[in-house]
């Protein structure tokens, strides 16, 4: 039976569409689509049990694949099997996770499975920018209690133009690459990275995209009713006691105001609000929290989370005691390692990264092998989150999402002020040692003075600050808080986190927790993040103000040299022989590379001091030596030989040529060694091949001044003896030579 298909299509303007097509693929899911735009296409299925999980959070799993077949590849490597995700999977799962999770009812436990995966590829297309859309399609189509459509959208800026979901081309002239998800009503996930824009024009970005967001939205809702939109699913909830609230809320609401006021660090703050909490249970019976189960924690929790935000709105003061646009003290110091190429420690308040530079050549460029893009990237940095950094003790299982997702953010936010023209690859690792507000934000940081330590010419520093936001829809009341503690992150309604030079916005990331946002807030909040962010900058260059001019003594220089295809072989050498003797010689690292516009190979040679990198480079300029005709060099004998002796060019070690006996001087020459010995040095003339010989031919006797009375000689005569090549006839041509031969009948007796 033919199945029945429901479409919606969306217009993207510039010819471009995004159609949604349900009711062909994937059917016993609980709801499923396919996205399609070009040639691209995704396919989102999503799943839910139906009975709730013993747990007291929402289990949702976001998961992001492609498919190599999608663009007609295998997978690379040894495993020709589409294994763990990569980076740029994780990233897009945590894109579209954001936006999902808030729109949950809180109280919905169950496992909930959302499956995105690539089975068309569109070099034009960026599929990720539709992942957030297939996501919210699949479960608008589902019976699960989900709050109300959402969308995603890539916005980038060409030409001074907005453009949404631009193709790779595009993004690579747009000053601006960001990643909005929204509601028709609010913006909810801000994420990416720009090139030094200001506040407004980020706001002005937003609303463009935001736009475009609620044509997604309206479209999702016509393909759901057209499908038949099912009815919610009834499940059980969290069970709810109002008496037992209230009774809790007025015993800590007041004890908890008065430690929150006290401005206590972080130790000491939670040891006094885990004393409260154990006073009030002690009120109850063991018959009592058995039966209350975790009713009493929950709205203990409640309770604190309420004092703690009326203590920011009423009186404007923070659980440490600062005030709403104070930042912690910090303190920054630069070459800590004595080992490192660049290493800084960043520190702000009970917030530590110590962060390492490593200088490499191409050869340690991060490869990008995904069905959707190929490349490398010769700068990336690596952020590492190990429990100890708050205290905890808990299971390592590899590189977690939010590494990945927090590392990616530092590394958008310092990757437009590598120079174009730095001839190394830079890999920058930052180790949160101490994480009590926004490690990200100081990861930034301490990269920023680890590459100027390193010696590597950032066009300007960049810090980065996490501001948050407590507000009340009732009074209208809201206070945007600069440098948010993690306890702020967790009770607050926004986590901005914004990241810039002196000049403008480098990169961001906003999770915002409320509907209904006001672009007025937005605003505000970029303008004081602005000015936390300059007093964090200012912080960073007084410990170091500049980058350093060199590299340090131990880390390795960088030389690179452009040399024509043909020479590409003669360095290689057969079976590479020659490269690698060099490279074990002068104990460095030679790297070749062909540029394929200038048909010309890029040699970098990288090496710890000048000694090995001098060899090398002498070596590359004896292979491109091309002697002139008629200049004069300088040689030096390095072979003797009966008929002439073997000379190198001074200039160019390893290019020899053949000084014959009869150029070595004007007098008649017997022995080579009555002129020169091994290792004299003298000036030779240079004529090019010689006709005759079909070598090179070189002179010394050409720049010595004649003897008095030299007479040259006569040229050889080649007919000596009165005969001509036509040896054995006379001048009438007859045949002179002995006759031997019988009459054929001779030989016919014998």
């Amino acid at each position: 039976m033919i199945p029945q298909v429901f479409k919606e299509v969306i217009d993207l303007g510039d010819g471009r569409e995004i159609s949604i097509e349900t009711g062909k693929l994937a059917k016993q899911a609980h709801g499923s689509v396919v996205v399609q735009s070009g040639k691209c296409m995704l396919l989102c299925t999503v799943v839910s049990n139906y009975r709730q999980a013993d747990v007291d959070f929402l289990p949702l799993t976001v998961d992001y694949r492609e498919k190599f077949a999608a663009a007609g590849r295998y997978p690379g490597g040894f495993f020709k099997r589409e294994a763990r995700p990569s980076d740029g999977e994780v990233l897009t799962m945590r894109l579209v996770d954001r936006v999902l999770r808030p729109l949950f009812p809180k109280d919905y436990h169950s496992e909930t499975q959302v499956m995105i995966q690539l089975m068309s590829n569109d070099e034009d297309v960026m599929p990720d920018a539709m992942a957030g859309l297939a996501a919210s399609a699949a479960i608008q189509l589902s019976d699960f209690p989900f709050e109300c459509p959402i969308s995603e959208a890539r916005v980038a800026r060409v030409n001074g133009e907005f453009v949404i979901n631009p193709s790779r081309a595009q993004l690579a002239e747009s000053d601006i690459d960001m990643m909005i998800g929204a509601s028709a009503d609010s913006v909810m996930m801000v994420e990416g990275e720009m090139d030094e824009i200001s506040e407004e024009e980020m706001t002005e970005a937003i609303k463009f995209a935001h736009e475009a967001i609620k044509v997604q939205c309206a479209a999702q809702v016509k393909l759901a009713e057209a499908f038949g939109k099912k009815e919610v699913r009834e499940y059980e909830g969290e069970r709810e006691e109002a008496d037992l609230a209230k009774k809790i809320h007025d015993m800590a609401y007041d004890k908890v105001y008065a430690v929150a006021k006290a401005g206590s660090s972080k130790h000491e703050r939670g040891a006094a609000f885990a004393e409260i909490k154990e006073e009030i249970k002690a009120t109850f019976s063991e018959e009592e929290l058995e039966d209350y189960g975790g009713l009493v924690s929950k709205y203990y929790s409640k309770a604190e989370k309420t004092a703690v935000r009326d203590l920011t709105l009423n009186e404007g003061l923070r659980l440490d005691g600062r005030k709403t646009t104070d930042i912690r003290p910090i303190w920054c110091e630069v070459d800590y390692l004595p080992s490192t190429h660049g290493s800084s420690i960043f520190t702000r308040g009970e917030t530590q990264a110590l962060a390492t530079v490593t200088l490499g050549t191409s050869r340690e460029a991060n490869k990008i092998d995904m069905p959707s893009y190929e490349g490398e990237e010769t700068f990336y940095l690596h952020y590492n989150f190990p429990p100890f950094c708050t205290g905890e003790a808990r299971p390592i299982r590899g590189t977690s999402r939010r590494e990945v997702g927090h590392g990616n953010l530092a590394q958008r936010a310092l990757k437009g002020m590598i120079p174009e023209d730095c001839p190394y690859t830079v890999r920058v690792v930052s180790e949160v040692l101490e994480s009590n507000g926004s490690s990200s934000m100081a990861t930034v940081c301490s990269g920023t003075m680890a590459l100027m330590d390193a010696g590597v010419q950032l066009k300007k520093p960049v810090s980065g600050i996490a501001m948050g936001l407590i507000s009340d829809a009732d009074s209208g009341k809201y206070a945007v808080l600069s440098d948010i503690l993690g306890d702020e992150d967790h009770l607050g309604d926004m986590d901005f986190k914004v990241t810039g030079t002196a000049d403008g916005i480098t990169a961001c990331q906003m999770d915002i927790k409320v509907k209904g946002l006001s672009y007025e807030i937005l605003v505000n909040a970029l303008q004081q993040a602005r000015d936390g962010r300059l007093h964090i900058l200012e912080k960073l260059t007084d410990t170091i103000a500049a980058p350093n001019a060199e590299v340090k003594e131990h880390a390795p220089t960088m030389i690179t040299r452009r040399i024509p295809n043909e020479f590409i072989g003669s360095l290689i050498g057969p079976g590479g022989k020659v490269i690698q003797e060099l490279q074990k010689e002068t104990d460095t690292t030679i790297v070749i590379n062909e540029d394929p516009v200038t048909e010309e190979g890029i040699v970098e040679v990288l090496g710890v001091g000048t000694k090995g990198i001098d060899a090398v480079l002498a070596k590359i300029d004896s292979l491109l030596f091309k002697p002139e005709v008629g200049s004069v060099y300088e040689v030096k004998v390095i072979k003797m030989l009966d008929f002439g002796a073997v000379v190198e060019y001074m200039d160019a070690p390893g290019n020899e040529v053949l000084l014959h006996v009869s150029e070595l001087a004007w007098e008649r020459t017997e022995n080579v060694s009555d002129v020169v010995n091994m290792g004299d040095v003298f000036d030779v003339k240079y004529f090019g091949v010689d006709s005759r010989t079909r070598k090179e031919k070189v002179s010394r006797k050409a720049i010595l001044p004649k003897p008095e009375g030299y007479v040259a000689r006569p040229p050889r005569d080649n007919n000596r003896g009165g005969r001509d090549n036509n040896r054995g006839r006379d001048n009438r041509g007859r045949d002179n030579r002995r006759d031997d031969r019988r009459p054929r009948e001779d030989k016919k007796e014998d």
